[in-house]
C-alpha cells in the first residue's frame, strides 16, 4: 500500500512540476510577446512623428510656393525676370 501511494505521490509531484514548468513557460512566451508588442508601437509611432513632420514640412514650401505663383499668374515677375533677361519694352 505503501508503495502504491508513494508512487501516486510522485505522479502528482511530476505533474505538478510539469504544470509549473509549462507555466512558467507560457509566462515568458507572453512577456516577450508584450515586448516586441511595444517595441513595434514604439517604432510606428517614431514613423508617425517623421512623416507627420514631412507633412507639415510639405505644407510650408506650398504655402511659401503659392505667393510666388501668384506673382508669375500676375505677370509682373515674367515682366521682370525679362527686363532682366535684356528684353525692352516696345
Amino acid at each position: 500500500m505503501e508503495e502504491g501511494k508513494e508512487q501516486k505521490q510522485a505522479k502528482y509531484r511530476r505533474i505538478a512540476v510539469g504544470a509549473t514548468v509549462g507555466g512558467v513557460l507560457l509566462i515568458l512566451f507572453l512577456l516577450v510577446v508584450l515586448i516586441v508588442q511595444f517595441v513595434q508601437m514604439g517604432v510606428l509611432n517614431s514613423e508617425s512623428r517623421e512623416y507627420d513632420e514631412s507633412i507639415e514640412a510639405y505644407h510650408q514650401k506650398i504655402e511659401n510656393e503659392e505667393g510666388i505663383l501668384d506673382e508669375y499668374l500676375t505677370g509682373d515677375a515674367l515682366y521682370w525676370r525679362a527686363v532682366m533677361q535684356g528684353w525692352k519694352k516696345q
